[in-house]
């Protein structure tokens, strides 16, 4: 057990001092049984949601096609026939409370009009009653077969359920539910009650009849004798023995969906092999309509379930009751190593409580895109709360983080005291100008949304301004935009301004050229992304001298103000200057009163706990690690990941009472720099990529990387327009117009 653990945990002082009580020791393994139990259920909760949200639709979508094809085939032919129509339902079939001419224009205006409303899924309820009418008149007052079984089958369930998403009904049925049209809301909320109360239970019928069916196909009296009511044929082609045994699966309720997924295993061969394989294509979307559906809640599936279900409950009750009280962890920044650390403890018998002073998780390494109005903030921004709705045991709160008691163990966050057991330390880093404070004024650095927002401001008003003055000077100035610090950070800020002044603003000014704008892009060592390997800097550099960028090396910057840039004793007049030369760490050091190196991250312990202090641990750039083969960790994003996801297993491992996990192993997966439009460098160590596939290679990790699936959405559509228009797309100047 490391030796930042003390033998007597503070969520376990009582148990020190007050006799032990087994349920209390037992309390933290009970919680996480139950809590496994309980994922392995939501594990299957979601497989089977997502048959039934991907897979079902589709399949609707196919039923809904076919019964229609048959019925509107069947009413144009009556129709193009008329008197063929009428004299078979005079002579062949018959109905002997109707008139043969009513009977036949009844029945071929129900095909035809019910047959398009079923394809286009418009008034589903309303085509489907009358074709489930017709269909068992048929059956009944004719002839009949298994097919018109399956019709009605079908039909019933769309009378109750109506079609899925893939319909119009499903696109108008929210505007409809809202309209001023008389009595329509009214239907359709009584439409929803039916499909949220009985439809449920007409799964079940379906499972029923099929079983029926199978029990008739296995000999058992009366059922095999029923051969208008049930679809014997279409099941006939299933072994016996499996039909008996299937058959009383289905009709008892009792492991549904596996016996469902055997029939269509053995159906298809069966198929194969029947005279009229149209009846055992029936057959085979009843067992997917059962796979997919479910098998309803009149079923012992449905009540095992429940039971298992409301005994976790209670268990899970009961466990958390015998604990003194849920173990404390407070994780301060939403980050990627708190989010990472955060989402790890989120099934785990903590309370977790996850502190940031913005509202929103920010992917950093996009920055730079809104920054030079390729991306919206929104594209690489996601909002904390929704991320964590079905984790009740973390909660959020929006407060900024002004110090930490360490003795009474209490967060200080906007005057509040939030007290934590087990505290995490994921704040990220801040600009750094080695000193020179009095230049951020001038020259803004990139880790924020606003940092992002000021430089785009800056960036496009520079251009405005060109626009504006006469004076060459003047005009000269402001087309100079000069990024300090060769990182990846600059090199890609550098990059993309220079795509922008050339490619994306060409035909939008009178007065110049955009593609006049000087690039300059200044680093103090001999070349620039330093942490790459030198062939894959000189790649580098080159791209950004193809884009017009003037990199200057061993340059350093001397001062900075609103008039322009001293670099290396020489004069360059600039008004928009960008820094990305420097970091350092959060204050976090301060508020726990330990010493820092000298970029301000604090030293770590082999499992990422601060030295000397119980329970207190530090990620990502707050912390300083020598887990990377005795190197220290880079600050980037992936170490941040891994980094919140160890310390979530240690503090797992140490509220459940295991072996604590083996020290922390930072895990290099590669570096990846953007250059331009079609550039990038690539370092996996023994392999390498440059040039377009490292872009492409780029900017698929990147969008992967993205929280939320609308902001991959969004962010690529924005790249795909960008990328096609040479163009940023998010080109607003917003902010104090003043500065």
């Amino acid at each position: 057990m490391p030796a930042s653990w003390p033998k007597n945990p503070p969520h376990r002082e009582k148990a020190v001092t007050a006799p032990t009580d087994p349920r209390t020791a037992a309390a933290p393994r009970a919680v996480t049984a139950s809590r496994r139990l309980e994922s392995l259920l939501r594990m299957r909760d979601l497989l089977y949601r997502a048959g039934e949200v991907l897979a079902w639709p589709k399949m609707d979508l196919l039923i809904r096609l076919w019964l229609a094809k048959i019925f509107f085939v069947s009413g144009v032919l009556k129709l193009s026939n008329w008197s063929v129509a009428v004299d078979l339902a005079t002579h062949e079939y018959p109905v002997s409370w109707m008139n043969p001419t009513t009977s036949a224009a009844l029945g071929a205006g129900i095909e035809t009009v019910g047959g398009m409303l079923l394809a286009l899924g418009c008034m589903t309820r309303y085509a489907a009653v009358p074709m489930l009418a017709l269909s068992l008149v048929i059956q009944f007052s004719y002839l009949p077969f298994d097919s018109q079984l399956y019709w009605a089958l079908a039909f019933g369930w769309y009378a109750v359920a109506g079609a899925d998403v893939l319909s119009v009904d499903y696109l108008l049925r929210r505007g409809l539910a809202d309209s001023a049209l008389p009595l329509v809301p009214a239907i359709l909320r009584a439409s929803e009650w039916v499909r949220s109360h009985v439809a449920p239970y007409y799964r079940s019928i379906i499972r029923l009849y099929l079983g029926l069916a199978l029990l008739g196909t296995a000999g058992i009296s009366p059922l095999a004798s029923a051969q208008q009511w049930l679809p014997l044929a279409a099941a006939s082609t299933v072994p016996s023995v499996l039909a008996a045994l299937a058959g009383a699966t289905l009709i008892t309720g009792i492991a549904t969906r596996a016996t469902a997924a055997i029939l269509l295993l053995v159906s298809p061969g069966a198929a194969m092999l029947s005279d009229d394989w149209r009846f055992q294509a029936y057959a085979l979307m009843g067992w997917i309509a059962v796979l997919l559906l479910g098998p309803g809640p009149l079923s012992l599936d449905h009540w095992i379930e429940s039971s298992v279900r409301a005994s976790l409950r209670r268990l899970l009750n009961l466990a958390r009751d015998s604990l003194p009280h849920q173990p404390r962890v407070v994780i301060v920044g939403a980050g990627f190593g708190g989010l990472r650390c955060a989402s790890r403890l989120a099934r785990a018998p903590v309370a977790v409580t996850l502190i940031d002073r913005a509202n929103y998780h920010l992917f950093q390494p996009l920055l730079y895109q809104v920054a030079t109005a390729g991306l919206s903030p929104g594209d690489i921004a996601t909002p904390i709360r929704p991320l964590f709705r079905e984790a009740p045991n973390v909660r959020v709160v929006f407060a900024t983080v002004t110090g930490i008691d360490t003795v009474e163990r209490s967060v200080c966050a906007d005057g509040k005291r939030i007290p934590y057991d087990y505290l995490v330390l994921a704040t990220g880093a801040a600009h750094s100008y080695f000193g020179k404070d009095a230049w951020m004024q001038w020259s803004p650095g990139l880790k924020r949304i606003e940092d992002a927002t000021e430089i785009r401001r800056r960036i496009l008003t520079a251009f405005e301004r060109a626009e504006e003055t006469a004076d060459p000077d003047e005009r000269r100035a402001w087309l100079t935009f000069l990024v300090v610090g060769g990182g990846p950070t600059g090199v890609e800020l550098a990059g993309a301004i220079a795509e922008l002044a050339r490619h994306g603003m060409e035909k939008d000014f009178r007065n110049f050229d955009p593609a006049d704008a000087q690039i300059l892009l200044v680093q103090s060592g001999a070349r620039i992304l330093p942490a790459f390997p030198q062939d894959l800097s000189a790649r580098a550099q080159s791209a950004l001298e193809r884009l017009g960028v003037t990199v200057l090396l061993g340059s350093r910057v001397e001062f900075i103000d609103d008039q322009g840039v001293r670099v290396s004793g020489r004069a360059i007049p600039s008004r928009t200057v960008l820094w990305a030369a420097g970091v350092q760490a959060s204050p976090a050091a301060q508020w726990l009163g330990v010493a820092g190196d000298n970029a301000g991250r604090i030293k770590v312990g082999e499992d990422l706990s601060v030295p000397g202090l119980d329970q207190v641990f530090a990620v990502g750039d707050t912390a300083l690690s020598m887990a990377w083969l005795g190197q220290p960790v880079p600050g980037l994003a992936p170490a941040a990941k891994q980094g919140g996801e160890h310390v979530a297993r240690v503090i797992r491992a140490h509220v459940e009472g295991r072996a604590p996990p083996p020290p922390f192993r930072y895990r290099h997966r590669g570096s990846l720099a953007t250059i331009g439009r079609k550039a990038a460098v690539a370092d996996f160590g023994s392999f390498r990529l440059w040039g377009a596939p490292a872009w492409w290679l780029w900017g698929v990790l990147h969008v992967g990387f993205l929280v939320g699936v609308r902001n991959r959405i969004s962010t690529m559509v924005n790249w795909f327009w960008s990328y096609l228009t040479f163009g940023g797309s998010i080109r607003l100047i917003t902010g104090d117009r003043s500065r």
